[in-house]
């Protein structure tokens, strides 16, 4: 019988080490196989807010896949999103379309909050996830 691997790690790509070191939190935490990815926000290379609902998911929604990858899992392995709105009812139908391409089958768990705002200005949707590493191989 094979021991699981019960150590906590910090994930933290490249790009995100400055985050890490200035705001104290991890992009994601793994212990065993399960990973909780922290809010993804889309945001460019230079933190700038994509212009509309549709980038700024696309935007979020790619940084939660690098996240995944740097964790050692992968989108399909997914099994809870939570999402928050800043103009919950006005953006769920452009959000969920781009959702869809992320998650085409195999739909994940979700949660949709709205919210006044979020951590930057002009952000309008933040994306956090868990997911069990290996599980959507199946």
């Amino acid at each position: 019988m094979m021991t699981q691997n019960l150590k906590r790690q910090s994930i933290n790509p490249p790009p995100t080490q400055a985050i890490y070191d200035h705001f104290h939190f991890s992009q994601a935490t793994r212990v065993g196989d399960m990973i909780w990815v922290s809010g993804q926000v889309g945001v460019d290379a230079g933190m700038t807010p994509g212009k509309d609902v549709e980038e700024q998911s696309h935007l979020a929604f790619q940084a939660l896949k690098h996240v995944l990858e740097a964790a050692g899992a992968s989108l399909a392995d997914v099994v809870e999103l939570m999402t928050f709105h800043t103009e919950l009812q006005g953006d769920m139908p452009a959000f969920a379309a781009v959702k869809d391409q992320y998650f085409p089958d195999r739909y994940p768990a979700w949660t949709a909050v709205g919210i006044s705002q979020l951590a930057i200005p002009g952000l309008r949707v933040e994306i956090r996830a868990v997911a069990v590493a290996g599980c959507g191989d199946t």
